[in-house]
Protein backbone atom coordinates (compact mmCIF):
# COMPACT_ATOMS: atom_id res chain seq x y z
CA UNK A 1 0.00 0.00 0.00
CA UNK A 2 1.22 3.22 -0.81
CA UNK A 3 1.43 6.29 1.61
CA UNK A 4 1.36 9.27 -1.48
CA UNK A 5 -1.54 10.63 -1.36
CA UNK A 6 -2.68 12.49 -4.37
CA UNK A 7 -4.81 15.47 -4.79
CA UNK A 8 -7.24 14.68 -7.29
CA UNK A 9 -7.71 17.97 -8.32
CA UNK A 10 -4.22 17.83 -9.57
CA UNK A 11 -5.04 14.69 -11.45
CA UNK A 12 -7.40 16.12 -13.90
CA UNK A 13 -5.45 18.16 -16.94
CA UNK A 14 -5.18 21.92 -16.41
CA UNK A 15 -6.96 23.63 -19.01
CA UNK A 16 -5.10 24.94 -21.94
CA UNK A 17 -5.70 28.61 -22.49
CA UNK A 18 -4.80 30.09 -25.65
CA UNK A 19 -1.94 32.67 -26.31
CA UNK A 20 -4.81 35.51 -26.03
CA UNK A 21 -6.47 33.93 -23.18
CA UNK A 22 -2.94 34.25 -21.30
CA UNK A 23 -2.48 37.52 -22.36
CA UNK A 24 -6.00 38.75 -21.10
CA UNK A 25 -5.27 36.48 -17.37
CA UNK A 26 -1.82 38.36 -17.66
CA UNK A 27 -3.41 41.79 -18.09
CA UNK A 28 -5.96 41.10 -15.45
CA UNK A 29 -3.02 39.63 -12.57
CA UNK A 30 -1.42 43.40 -13.73
CA UNK A 31 -4.91 45.32 -13.58
CA UNK A 32 -5.51 43.37 -9.84
CA UNK A 33 -1.69 44.52 -8.32
CA UNK A 34 -1.60 47.79 -10.19
CA UNK A 35 -4.60 48.69 -8.71
CA UNK A 36 -3.59 47.67 -5.29
CA UNK A 37 -0.56 49.43 -4.71
CA UNK A 38 -1.93 52.65 -3.59
CA UNK A 39 -3.14 50.59 -0.69
CA UNK A 40 -0.06 48.83 -0.43
CA UNK A 41 1.79 52.32 0.08
CA UNK A 42 -0.72 53.88 3.08
CA UNK A 43 -0.36 50.63 5.16
CA UNK A 44 3.73 50.90 4.65
CA UNK A 45 3.39 54.31 5.39
CA UNK A 46 1.47 53.15 8.25
CA UNK A 47 3.76 50.69 9.93
CA UNK A 48 6.76 53.07 9.35
CA UNK A 49 4.47 55.34 11.89
CA UNK A 50 3.50 52.80 13.86
CA UNK A 51 7.67 51.83 14.39
CA UNK A 52 8.74 55.59 14.80
CA UNK A 53 6.27 55.74 17.67
CA UNK A 54 7.12 52.67 18.93
CA UNK A 55 11.10 53.70 18.66
CA UNK A 56 10.60 56.74 20.51
CA UNK A 57 8.83 55.33 23.45
CA UNK A 58 11.28 52.82 23.89
CA UNK A 59 13.74 55.36 24.11
CA UNK A 60 12.16 57.29 25.92
CA UNK A 61 11.56 54.69 28.59
CA UNK A 62 15.09 54.23 28.82
CA UNK A 63 15.86 57.61 29.10
CA UNK A 64 13.25 57.72 32.01
CA UNK A 65 14.17 54.28 33.95
CA UNK A 66 18.04 55.38 33.45
CA UNK A 67 16.92 58.77 35.14
CA UNK A 68 14.82 56.69 37.84
CA UNK A 69 18.40 54.51 38.50
CA UNK A 70 20.58 57.55 38.69
CA UNK A 71 18.60 60.12 41.32
CA UNK A 72 18.32 56.31 43.30
CA UNK A 73 21.45 56.34 43.51
CA UNK A 74 22.03 60.15 44.28
CA UNK A 75 19.59 59.12 47.26
CA UNK A 76 22.05 56.74 48.26
CA UNK A 77 24.77 58.92 48.70
CA UNK A 78 25.66 60.21 44.89
CA UNK A 79 27.54 58.78 41.73
CA UNK A 80 30.74 60.06 41.05
CA UNK A 81 30.45 62.77 38.30
CA UNK A 82 33.47 61.01 36.94
CA UNK A 83 32.04 57.24 37.20
CA UNK A 84 30.93 55.33 34.18
CA UNK A 85 27.56 55.42 35.05
CA UNK A 86 27.92 59.20 34.99
CA UNK A 87 29.27 59.82 32.00
CA UNK A 88 26.95 57.39 30.26
CA UNK A 89 24.03 59.26 31.57
CA UNK A 90 25.25 62.44 30.53
CA UNK A 91 26.26 60.72 27.14
CA UNK A 92 22.21 59.63 26.64
CA UNK A 93 21.23 63.20 27.51
CA UNK A 94 22.97 64.68 25.47
CA UNK A 95 22.01 62.00 22.20
CA UNK A 96 18.22 62.79 23.50
CA UNK A 97 18.72 66.54 23.59
CA UNK A 98 19.75 66.19 19.66
CA UNK A 99 16.68 63.48 18.53
CA UNK A 100 14.16 66.48 20.44
CA UNK A 101 15.45 69.01 18.09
Amino acid sequence: MSDLKTNPSLDEKEPTLSKEELNARRDEITAFYKDNIQHLEIQAEYETLLSTIEKARAERMQAQMFMSQTYADQKDGGLNPDSEEAVAFKQAMENAAMNVE
